[in-house]
């Protein structure tokens, strides 16, 4: 008989994995504090925007027309521990305020919640991103609450999720990373994930802290290999190259690889930017802060991109933004979902509104949550509404939407034809062949 499963906590990991293993024919119970956000996920609906995510709940979660029943969410830990054979946490680890530490009171919460009701044999499997060691002290503590004992057990698995493509990593992931205790753990995951195993997706065995350093590792290498061709773009602006033939040239040699060097306005989101500085924290925790030093600097050249790319839109104006009116394409940090924390677009819109300039902003899928970070800004229904009367336009968010646009159509509605391709995705010699003036970071002038 297969295990039952429960998800603790239903934001935008726990959604997308209790939907994806109703999907693989699990029955699943999805838990979370939030009566409104269950009562959002019962009518098949999500609390955030994710590519197919609810035609998978509309499929599965029960009382809905020609849904196979298996998928059902509560408020209650005692009937998650009653229902569930094995226990997933995909709560959320932010950034602690005013700190680089990552704030676990969260999943601290969730296993204090879950764990005293845990009468039998359980595993409880932590997919959240936390700093290493937190593993090790979650399993004791369930040990000690547990009425179970020992036969309540800890294993860790890492989350991949990309955001946008999320249903897909969870339905086919690239691997799946277990740190275990015990064989039974073992072979409890291994049946939970045997169809994408089948499918070819490895599996990866290893103990707690290997497991909970994945995550963190993985984030830091690609923060790395952003923020350094970002670097070269400040060189290239320094030289006169361009950064991106020079990065088609890195891209070339397979021991670079083209992914994740587009130059830009950097990276955010609710991973990147707090899971390197999380690692910073917990580094220097452990006395090894200097082995991570350098992210403090990866850091630093990615927030220094949003700083230039305000800079370069002063310059763009005439120097000055005072009454200038802006309009700003894209509001998520990154195409595809609506999520706008720790968002590069965003920020630089608040940026220009603050010294002084007139910012209109538009997104197919983001707008509200924008609205809600900054209500002072301008709001528009289309890119052709936000760039009426606009001195320049930014295009801060590379939605597909925004590669079709017509720079001639577009062109007609602003006051003058200057635009600033903050993702290095326009056509250069399109846009200007319909007379705007084209700049980007990293690239030159002409």
């Amino acid at each position: 008989m297969s295990p039952k499963i429960t998800v603790i906590g239903t934001g935008y990991l726990g959604a997308t994995h209790a939907a994806a293993m109703a999907e693989l024919g699990f029955e699943v119970l999805g838990l979370d504090i939030s009566e409104e956000k269950v009562a959002l996920l019962r009518r098949g609906r999500t609390p955030m925007y994710e590519p197919g995510l609810e035609d998978i709940l509309r499929r599965h979660v029960a009382g809905l027309p020609g849904s196979s029943g298996r998928l059902d969410f509560t408020t209650s830990y005692a009937e998650a521990a009653a229902f569930g054979d094995v226990h997933f946490i995909c709560v959320n680890t932010p950034q602690r305020p005013g700190e680089y530490a990552c704030d676990m009171s969260f999943v601290d919460a969730a296993v204090e919640s879950l764990a005293p009701h845990l009468a039998r044999p359980a595993l409880v499997v932590g997919k959240s991103t936390v700093p290493v060691g937190s593993a090790a002290r979650l399993a004791r503590r369930i040990a000690e609450l547990a009425p179970a004992g020992e036969d309540a057990e800890l294993a860790w698995n890492p989350e991949f999720l990309r955001e946008g493509f999320a249903v897909e990593d969870t339905l086919h992931p690239d691997r799946i990373v277990a740190g275990v205790t015990s064989e039974r753990a073992e072979a409890l995951l291994r049946e939970v994930y045997a169809a994408p195993i089948d499918g070819g997706t490895p599996f990866l065995a290893t103990d707690l802290p290997t497991a909970e350093l994945v995550k963190t590792a993985a984030n830091a290498f690609l923060s790395t290999k952003i923020s350094f061709i970002n670097a070269m773009a400040e060189i290239c602006e320094a030289a006169g190259g361009d950064v991106v033939r020079l990065a088609e040239a890195l891209g070339h040699d397979d021991r670079i690889g083209r992914k994740f060097l587009r130059a830009g306005i950097g990276f955010g989101g609710g991973c990147l930017p707090k899971d390197i500085r999380a690692f910073m924290a917990r580094a220097g925790e452990l006395g090894a802060a200097e082995a991570v030093a350098f992210l403090r600097e990866i850091d630093s050249i990615n927030m220094r991109r949003r700083v230039h790319t305000v800079e370069l839109t002063r310059e763009m104006l005439g120097g000055s933004l005072l009454g200038k009116r802006v309009a700003v394409l894209g509001a998520a940090f990154k195409p595809d979902s609506d999520d706008v924390r720790d968002s590069p677009a965003l920020n630089i819109a608040g940026q220009l509104h603050l010294q002084g300039a007139e910012v209109t902003i538009y997104d197919p899928k983001a707008t509200e949550n924008a609205r809600r970070v900054f209500p002072t800004l301008r709001y528009a229904g289309s890119a052709r509404e936000a760039a009426e009367g606009a001195h320049g336009v930014l295009h801060l968010t590379e939605w597909r939407e925004f590669r079709e646009l017509d720079p001639a159509v577009l062109g007609e509605v602003v006051s003058e034809r200057h635009l600033l391709d903050g993702r290095n995705t326009l056509d250069p010699a399109l846009w200007r062949k319909a007379g705007w003036t084209y700049r980007a970071l990293g690239r030159p002038t002409v």
